[in-house]
């Protein structure tokens, strides 16, 4: 299946617009050196990301773009790396794995890029892993769960919080307020399949029991015979592991079903999608993400809290509406890939850069601070987790 949209993110400025734009208080995502004043018009180093711009998941992959697109204009703008400028092609695999491999071949065979940020999507990710593979270039994903990096592959590292990491977390928050009976409904994609694996592993080992389990396909647009089949269970609250547009119209079914307990999602839901397409019935959802959307949870004197804030700023004011933690997992693959170039010397092979990605450690991200290792290539913990419950059309950290 050919790729419905293609879009080069290389923005070279002009000299004269280069000569003003610098990266001055933007911390670690990008260079200092004063002597780095504008991008080269040199060969550009090409990067390649797979994200979905159409399908399910649209609605991650479109602040995943538009991340890329502002950074990497901020980055050629200050020097690019060691002077020569990136150029990133973004492909559209429409929320389907068989056009993730299909544009990811390309990207290699055509265009030659040395890295590849993404897939969007968990499934979409484990597809592409054999074109990677093949061709021996690291690939920074941009989705949660935790396959992807819990199916250790050196050349496969991950900037979202895995399932691993959230899954726990939020069975946590249910047992502090003594909710042991849930029901669980997924998606039968990647993400959701993940997740479902994960949750049972996780419950065995804690005061949580899943009393009934449903799942949905994406693209699904009403759910109201799986929720009547968990309204019959007894279930105290509902776990809701979904990262596509469905998970609005679980949250409306439930309210049409006059199914009054909660609904607890994951860092999948964590963006205003899900709470416009919900409405109303968005109210009181909780879900565990990180502190991006609440960027005071951070601390507000730490480094972390003026790199999102700067982060935040930026966005609004180019897109009109804040970023979502989507946007901060673009922010985290782009600039970790761009430091690792920037810290080796000319000529480095994508083996080379492999490495130096794996060598990141301290990288203070939008989504925590990373730090990799040889055999952990997620890189984060559950302090980088906050709750979050919508209130008023909006979300508030969970007392």
């Amino acid at each position: 299946m050919a790729a419905k949209k293609r879009i080069v993110a290389s923005l070279l400025l002009p000299v004269v617009l280069m000569s003003v734009v610098s990266l001055a208080g933007c911390g670690t995502g990008a260079s200092d050196d004063p002597g780095n004043d504008g991008a080269s018009t040199a060969e550009p180093y090409r990067i390649g990301a797979v994200l979905s711009l159409s399908g399910t998941l649209a609605g991650l992959g479109e602040p995943e773009k538009n991340t890329i697109e502002m950074e990497v204009e901020r980055i050629n703008a200050a020097g690019g790396v060691n002077g020569r400028p990136i150029e990133v092609l973004i492909e559209d695999d429409a929320t389907d794995a068989e056009t993730a491999v299909a544009v990811t071949t390309r990207l290699i065979e055509n265009d030659g890029v040395i890295a590849i940020i993404g897939a969007t999507g968990t499934g979409g990710t484990m597809a592409i892993r054999q074109e990677v593979v093949r061709a021996g270039i690291p690939n920074v994903s941009v989705a949660g769960g935790s396959v992807i990096t819990a199916d250790f592959h050196p050349l496969v590292f991950q900037t979202p919080w895995s399932n691993m990491i959230v899954v726990p977390f939020t069975l946590n928050y249910l047992e502090e307020r003594g909710i042991t009976r849930v029901a669980v409904i997924a998606d039968s994609g990647g993400f959701g399949k993940d997740g479902v694996d994960v949750i049972r592993a996780a419950a065995e080992g804690s005061a949580v029991e899943i009393v009934a389990e449903e799942s949905f396909n994406p693209g699904d647009t009403d759910m109201t015979g799986q929720l009547t089949k968990i309204r019959a269970s007894g279930a105290e609250a509902v776990l809701l592991w979904n990262a596509g547009r469905e998970a609005a119209t679980v949250a409306k079914n439930m309210d049409a079903l006059g199914l009054e307990i909660p609904l607890i999602g994951s860092h999948g839901n964590a963006r205003t999608e899900f709470i416009e397409g919900a409405g109303s019935a968005a109210e009181d959802f909780v879900f565990a993400a990180g502190k991006v959307l609440v960027p005071e949870a951070y601390g507000v004197d730490t480094e972390e809290y003026r790199v999102a804030t700067d982060f935040i700023e930026r966005y609004t004011d180019r897109f009109g509406v804040a970023p979502d933690t989507f946007a901060g997992h673009a922010f985290d693959a782009l600039h970790i890939i761009v430091e690792a170039m920037k810290r080796l010397p000319e000529g480095f092979t994508p083996a080379d850069l492999r490495d130096e990605i794996e060598n990141t450690t301290g990288f203070v991200g939008i989504g925590g601070v990373f730090n990799y290792s040889a055999d952990d290539h997620n890189g984060l913990g559950q302090d980088d987790l906050v709750m979050y419950r919508v209130s008023g059309g909006t979300w508030v950290l969970e007392e």
